[in-house]
């Protein structure tokens, strides 16, 4: 008869079939615990008694974030009346079930899915000497357990003079309150949506890239009301209305370049993939991506430095020009905005250039004002499971994207929501 595998492979599953067969002892020691194991923890419970089980978990909201564990199943042992114990920053796992017991690697379901009928190795068997040691010096009530177990006075001894090696606290009420508080609040993700999303992430980001506060040739300001009201002929039609253009069109202060520029990153690094997605970049194009914008940048502070005195010249000048144009009609008919401030029936031409200059100084901004607004923005998020399952994502990737394969994502995306939905008992379509 052959001796049992010293390597084997744990699931869910397998826990569940090893603790519902036990008939003497359990020693549960994980991460955390899911509600298929807990429930044959509780059975198990009814056979051989709350005594005969050893139940430690790391109980952290962090932990049932990574998927190790459920808070709805540390509440099902609770109700049971099955002592856990909490063992802060476990990673190791554990079970030993009567005169069985193995070393494992639990799974964290936001990382992989629990490897169903899956045979790779995550788990080494214990010996007899290495259960008995583990028992021992696990807790005070594992030890108990070992002890009654003990073949020999001599065993029994040894095994109660063993320290405790693992420090383990009792959940409290007040510990177990205050992480089903937080994760009701923020419940963890949908480790299978997130196992699908994570598919395509290293593949795929979405890119927002804005210049904005450079077109100065698009700025406007509102001419204030009460110049309006006086009036004026067809003189700087092409400018002046309710709103007055700072700049002349086609000034060699114009953004045309810059903007030219930052229009054929866009169009080389990311391309759009319709106007319900977005522009995306290639994570593998986004070291080139970035040189391109840091080159922009500098290109921008060139052009921030170079245009400032130039800019506020052509304030003063569009400034001078409304004053030139207003002046004879404010001298003619004085407004009483005007008039209200005189000591004089008329105003003279410096009473009304003044008053003009007084208006126009609050919607006239600063050249330097003006220049500090110039920068580019650039905003990056990953995809997510409402963008992936969309019916034209795939096809709108590979439009944008030819030189790609897209069998391997594709593929593994789809393994991923078959696995899920075969949990389910359906396989919709996702993309």
């Amino acid at each position: 008869m052959s001796a049992p595998a010293l390597f084997c492979s744990i699931s869910s599953a397998t826990l569940t079939d090893l603790i519902r067969s036990s008939k003497r002892l359990v020693c549960y020691v994980a991460p955390g615990v899911q509600p298929d194991v807990a429930l044959a923890l509780v059975h198990s419970c009814s056979q051989i008694g709350a005594e005969m089980l050893t139940v430690c978990v790391d109980f952290d909201e962090r932990v049932m974030r990574m998927g190790y564990g459920d808070i709805e199943a540390v509440a099902l042992l609770r109700t049971a009346n099955i002592n856990v114990s909490n063992v802060s920053g476990l990673r190791t796992a554990l079970l030993i079930v009567d005169d069985e017991g193995w070393i494992f690697t639990p799974t964290a379901l936001y990382l992989e899915a629990d490897p169903v009928g899956s045979t790779a190795p995550n788990a080494v068997r214990m010996s007899v000497e290495q259960i008995t040691e583990a028992l021992a010096r696990l807790s005070p009530s594992a030890r108990a357990i070992a002890v009654a177990q003990a073949k020999t006075p001599e065993e029994k001894t040894r095994i109660e003079s063993v320290p405790d090696e693992i420090r383990t606290q009792t959940l409290t009420d007040a510990s177990f309150m205050h992480a089903s508080d937080s994760l009701k609040e923020a419940p963890p993700v949908l480790f299978d949506v997130a196992r699908q999303v994570r598919v395509f992430e290293p593949y795929l980001q979405y890119v927002e890239l804005s210049l904005t506060g450079a077109a100065i040739q698009r700025h406007r300001l509102a001419i204030p009301s009460s110049i309006m009201q006086l009036g004026g002929g067809e003189d700087l039609e092409n400018r002046l209305r309710t709103t007055f253009d700072l700049i002349e069109r086609g000034s060699k202060l114009s953004s045309k370049p810059l903007e030219d520029m930052l229009n054929a990153i866009r169009k080389n690094f990311t391309p759009s993939l319709g106007k319900d997605h977005g522009r995306v970049v290639l994570k593998r194009a986004k070291p080139h991506l970035l040189a391109r914008l840091q080159a922009l940048r500098e290109r921008l502070k060139k052009h921030q430095a170079g245009v400032e005195a130039d800019l506020q010249k052509h304030l003063d000048t569009s400034r001078e020009q409304i004053i030139a144009y207003y002046l004879p009609r404010v001298i003619e008919t004085p407004p009483d905005a005007l008039r209200g401030k005189l000591l004089s029936d008329e105003p003279s031409e410096q009473d009304a250039r003044e008053w003009l200059h007084g208006e126009l100084e609050v919607v006239f901004p600063s050249a330097k004002s003006l220049v500090q607004q110039m920068k580019l923005d650039e905003r990056y998020k990953d995809v997510t499971f409402e963008t992936l399952k969309r019916d034209d994502f795939l096809a709108s990737v590979k439009a944008a994207f030819p030189r790609v394969d897209w069998v391997k994502p594709y593929a593994d995306f789809r393994a991923v929501a078959e696995k899920q939905d075969t949990k389910r008992g359906n396989i919709p379509s996702m993309i």
